[in-house]
């Protein structure tokens, strides 16, 4: 037997009020509610590690780079989402009132996981894109050294690349930054996480 369920709909108000009581991390895609699964040890380490490597100084210009808990809101998807790393350039541009909702990520890093490597690959993605600030998309595998870079041409064509192997070396094609994956893997584990 089916049983037929009612699917409700919030307006993002609704969403920002549930949120702020919420004991765990929710996205909002334009009038659904879903539940954030949590970070391994692994995908934590790795955001950490781009985070510690990457200067707050290029060239005379200030960046802010936040990790996990700053929710990013993309008004043409009516989207709230808490990527892994972002990187502003210049100051955050904040929705409304208050610190949580920037709007304008230069650089967004994913650290993929089996329940979320494809919604990363494909509706994120499509989401991010529409954020006009945004040329950089990083999606690093935490299973294997292997990172997947879109980046945005002047023709606003996506460009991708990828990385493999441990002695491979990063290079952000927004920004002169370089890492190692050997650095961007430092202390992670593979067996932990069974890949």
């Amino acid at each position: 037997m089916i049983i037929e369920t009612q699917k409700q709909h919030y307006t993002s108000e609704e969403y920002l009020i549930l949120e702020e009581q919420a004991t765990e991390k929710h996205e909002y895609r334009d009038g659904e509610i879903v539940l954030m699964t949590g970070g391994t040890t692994n995908h934590n380490q790795i955001a950490g590690n781009f985070c510690r490597k990457f200067p707050l100084t290029i060239k005379d210009q200030d960046y802010y780079i936040y990790i996990n808990d700053v929710r990013l809101w993309i008004p043409q998807y009516r989207v709230y989402t808490y990527p892994d790393v972002m990187v502003i350039k210049g100051k955050p541009i904040y929705e409304v009132t208050g610190t949580i909702n920037v709007t304008n990520p230069l650089i967004i890093v994913e650290i993929l996981s089996k329940s979320t490597q494809d919604y990363d690959r494909t509706d994120k993605l499509t989401y991010y894109r529409s954020i006009p600030e945004f040329k950089e998309y990083i999606l690093i595998d935490q299973y294997r050294f292997y990172v997947a870079q879109y980046v945005k041409q002047e023709d606003k064509k996506w460009l991708f690349n990828d990385y493999q192997g441990e002695e491979a070396i990063l290079k952000l094609a927004s920004d002169e930054f370089e890492i190692a994956l050997q650095d961007l893997y430092a202390r992670v584990d593979f067996e932990l996480d069974g890949g």
